[in-house]
């Protein structure tokens, strides 16, 4: 579980309007050589159920990324047994070194390579900021398509 936990958390790196916005997320990139840490308050493993839960203050950290949230959950593939979906709830926080967002939960799928991030999403960019009811990233490409009521502000440098 920790190898492919290390390959999630890498990959995981990803004027008001009504409508949908396009950006890119240039190059997040993560050090898959790091040792990834997860640190939990509990964790639970149904093995019936092909699932593992972190709950209670995780955090996920590898190099200089790093996942908080009050639940992760861990859902293997039955073909394969890799980890096919991280499901993480209850207040997530996503940081890099340049970026941050926040949402109310967030699921990754390894399969397709998809991050969404759903509830009161905040992206920040250095002093820029981008808000919307969801946010979708193409890990393997860095595009991300925001939709909801969707707020930015942009800092134009002087």
């Amino acid at each position: 579980m920790t190898k492919l936990m290390a390959l999630a958390v890498a990959l995981l790196v990803a004027a008001p309007a009504y409508a949908q916005t396009n950006i890119n997320l240039g190059g997040i990139r993560a050090d898959s050589s790091a040792p990834v840490e997860v640190a939990a308050d509990s964790l639970s493993v149904d093995q019936d159920s092909g699932t593992a839960v972190f709950t209670g203050n995780v955090v996920v950290g590898q190099g200089d990324l790093r996942l908080s949230a009050g639940s992760v959950r861990v859902v293997y593939s039955d073909a394969t047994g890799d980890i096919a979906q991280l499901v993480a709830s209850d207040g997530v926080t996503f940081v890099t070194d340049t970026e941050a967002a926040e949402a109310q939960n967030a699921v990754y799928n390894l399969v397709t390579g998809v991050l969404t991030l759903t509830g009161d999403v905040l992206l920040t960019q250095g002093a820029s900021a981008l808000s919307a009811e969801q946010m979708t990233v193409n890990v393997n490409t860095g595009a991300a398509q925001m939709s909801g009521r969707v707020r930015t502000v942009f800092q134009q440098g002087n």
